[in-house]
């Protein structure tokens, strides 16, 4: 069960708001079920929040983790690729195109950053810290630590790959994580939501519900 301490953001906090795009949502080429039931949560969540960045999905055409790149496969299966197991995707937030772009109901306008990710062809990334490979860095890490972050809040699409690895990594970086739970959707494809719990809850982030946040 989640803590149900209260938490009221300071200037040593950051939102970090997880692929909020087009494709993500209904009628989307990769829609999360109810994805778009993260949004309200969000923008009022996104109002305690001094400080917020973005992470956004951005494949060139032909990316790795696409099934239509691996002529045998579909999609939600796996195939090894050269850093492990990848699941393979409908193509989906393809670099300028209108699925790729981040939702507009999405209201944030004080967000100071938004990663890319998932824009080297042949590595998938899901994380906003690091890509699949789980070596190579996008960046985020160095950005936090430099402006003086201590708590990290991450929330958005998909809970269980997206939102869970970008926590992972950020305690893994040494920021105490926080997962906002009902601020994002899972996919939940092979028992992907499961192991992301038991992921979570081993790497010492904390599930929390967004009326835990204080809203000023």
């Amino acid at each position: 069960m989640a803590e149900r301490m209260t938490i009221k953001p300071g200037e040593n906090d950051i939102l970090i708001v997880v692929d909020v795009q087009n494709d993500f949502l209904p009628g989307g080429a990769l829609a999360v079920p109810e994805g778009d039931a993260v949004i309200e949560p969000i923008n009022r969540l996104a109002r305690a929040f001094r400080h917020v960045v973005l992470t956004q999905d951005w494949h060139p055409e032909g990316h790795a983790s696409f099934a239509s790149s691996h002529p045998a496969k579909q999609p939600f299966e796996t195939t090894d690729l050269h850093y492990g197991p990848q699941v393979l995707w409908p193509d989906h937030c393809v670099q300028g195109t209108p699925g790729a772009e981040i939702a507009r109901e999405l209201d944030i306008p004080h967000a100071q950053l938004v990663i890319r990710k998932g824009y080297n062809a042949g590595i998938d990334s899901y994380s906003g810290f690091k890509e699949a490979d789980r070596q190579t860095s996008t960046g985020p890490a160095g950005y936090l630590q430099e402006r003086g972050f201590r708590r990290v809040f991450c929330a958005g699409l998909a809970l269980d790959f997206c939102v869970a690895w970008t926590a992972l990594d950020a305690a893994e970086a040494g920021f105490e994580t926080y997962l906002i739970e009902d601020a994002s959707r899972a996919i939940d494809t092979n028992g992907s939501l499961e192991k992301a719990r038991q992921d979570l809850e081993a790497a010492g982030v904390r599930m929390i519900k967004s009326d835990q946040i204080v809203v000023a």
